[in-house]
């Protein structure tokens, strides 16, 4: 049986689906992280809405290297995409083609601006399918050891000072009253730069996890108090890292 129409019939609704297709986020072998239905999908799928044609394209090929990628259309959805646009991505499911969102790393829709297409597909009634795959998000706070039963991601953080740290005691605080596990990321090459700014400004006790390469040969989850981060040698710069904080 094909797995692939395995999962449309698991939807009991009939019509085109909007895939939600996690990509990989590290050079890692692709089997590794994703399931071979995701791969069965992509051989199939012709439209795509993507955060990079290269990146998705690169990643496509990786899934499946016979793939005919010079047939697929891709559609580009990032931060600067209009809402006009967005809506119109989603004409060829009019036309009853299945459509997929590929981010650039990991699960679209989260943290992710694929949540706007897939607002809009839910809205007209389409069949929406995520498919299993890495998330950072997720995997890192699987590994830290925090809570999680109560967490938030914040994505960046503010780049004025003031804010910055404003925002630093606001996490201290839902740390302590709320028992929930905060976790955001950094421009890469500013990463060691934020793990001496949070040992400056937060308490020592204070746990910090730093996930790294998540998925990748030098996959690296570490937690430790800020005290000892403080003493520590490292260097996470221009890795992919996401940090969390729980006490």
């Amino acid at each position: 049986m094909d797995s692939t129409k395995n999962i449309s019939s698991k939807e009991g609704a009939s019509g085109p689906c909007l895939y939600l297709m996690p990509s990989t986020m590290s050079d890692g072998p692709v089997d590794h992280v994703i399931p071979a239905v995701n791969i069965e999908i992509a051989a199939r799928v012709r439209h795509y809405i993507v955060e990079n044609v290269r990146t998705a394209r690169r990643f496509l090929r990786r899934c499946d290297p016979a793939a005919a990628i010079d047939e697929m259309a891709f559609s580009v959805l990032n931060r600067h995409t209009t809402a006009e646009e967005i809506s119109m991505m989603l004409d060829p499911m009019a036309d009853g083609h299945d459509m997929a969102v590929i981010s650039e790393a990991g699960c679209p829709a989260i943290a992710d601006p694929g949540a706007d297409v897939v607002a809009i597909a839910q809205a007209r009634g389409y069949r929406v399918v995520p498919l299993v795959g890495p998330s950072s998000i997720i995997m890192s706070l699987m590994g830290s050891g925090f809570n999680g039963q109560s967490f938030a991601f914040l994505g960046y953080l503010p780049i004025d000072a003031r804010e910055r740290t404003e925002r630093l005691k606001e996490m201290e605080r839902r740390i302590k009253v709320e028992r929930q596990t905060q976790i955001f990321i950094e421009t890469p090459y500013r990463n060691n730069r934020l793990i001496a700014e949070l040992v400056k400004a937060l308490p020592g006790r204070v746990l910090l996890c730093v996930a790294s390469d998540i998925t990748g040969p030098a996959q690296s989850i570490v937690t430790r108090p800020l005290s000892w981060w403080a003493k520590a040698r490292y260097n996470y710069d221009k890795i992919p890292t996401i940090f969390l904080l729980y006490s």
